[in-house]
């Protein structure tokens, strides 16, 4: 291992909050997101070899704060060179919950120009919604709290809303433009909040940490039809999205922010980074030689 990064589903898993769904038992080795050297292949794996550098996912069994980690030949990517680990490991989670998330919402790489908004646009999945929505050719709206405004433009957003404004919490476009996508990456919202400013023709809401009270909305739009929606977003690990957003990367087109890093031996200050909220970007914990 080279590196790990911390993400909330951790915190949570970590914390009992998503039981009795996962895990099944503790103690837990935390992180899902891994960088690293490949140090052993196990029988019947094609395509790797020692010593090739790798990020990889192990969503939900984690692992990642170790000196060597089990990772599976199939949500494993190579890393080139021209990406560090510490670039990479803050890809597999977050950057891939961004393009999937965009493309639920029917703005994804290939789609057609869109109105879209991302809540929470300076954490660790919005800064990565945010360039991936431009990369489409989608025009973006953000929100983001005051001190961010500043990263969140040169990511490349048309307009940036601070959240603690009386328009931040409406979400009110400063243009007066109707949302057809939204990636929504902040605390829930009332309904009623997206309802006033999606497009009448049909927006969609993608809530990527959807609450009980987010279900069931998602579910009345569905058996009613509705033409604007919230939909939870089920998150689907996934070799050929790690492939892309890691050559993304290798060309320059896609910036991981990474907020702090942190040895390995100071996980624990890295955790409290992450659960005390308001990270802008990625937490990272180094590892081994990265240290």
């Amino acid at each position: 291992m080279e590196a790990a990064s911390v993400n909330p589903i951790d915190w949570k898993i970590q914390s009992g909050m998503v039981r009795p769904f996962l895990p099944r038992k503790f103690p837990v080795i935390p992180a899902c997101d891994l960088a690293g050297e490949v140090a052993a292949v196990g029988g019947g794996v094609s395509g790797f070899k020692l010593g090739d550098k790798v990020i990889a996912i192990n969503f939900p069994s984690g692992g990642g704060f170790a000196e060597y980690a089990v990772a599976q030949a199939s949500l494993t990517v190579a890393r080139p060179p021209e990406v560090s680990a510490a670039e990479g490991t803050c890809l597999p989670l977050a950057a891939v919950t961004a393009l999937q998330s965009l493309r639920a919402a029917g703005a994804g790489l290939d789609a057609q120009p869109k109105n879209a908004l991302v809540t929470a646009a300076s954490g660790g999945v919005g800064h990565f919604a945010v360039q991936l929505a431009r990369l489409g050719g989608h025009r973006v709206t953000a929100t983001c709290g005051a001190r961010n405004l500043g990263l969140v433009g040169n990511l490349g957003v048309d307009e940036a809303l601070d959240y603690a404004t009386q328009e931040g919490a409406a979400l009110r476009s400063p243009s007066g433009r109707r949302y057809d996508a939204v990636v929504h990456c902040a605390p829930a919202f009332p309904w009623q909040v997206f309802d006033r400013v999606l497009a009448d023709a049909g927006g969609v809401v993608v809530d990527i940490t959807p609450s009980p009270a987010a279900a069931a909305t998602a579910l009345l739009h569905r058996v009613t039809f509705s033409k604007k929606r919230l939909t939870p977003l089920i998150f689907s690990p996934n070799k050929k999205d790690m492939e892309l957003l890691v050559d993304m990367v290798r060309q320059g087109k896609l910036k991981p922010v990474v907020d702090s890093s942190y040895p390995l031996s100071s996980a624990t200050e890295a955790w409290a980074k992450s659960m005390a909220g308001h990270a802008t970007g990625k937490v990272i914990v180094k590892i081994g030689q990265e240290e």
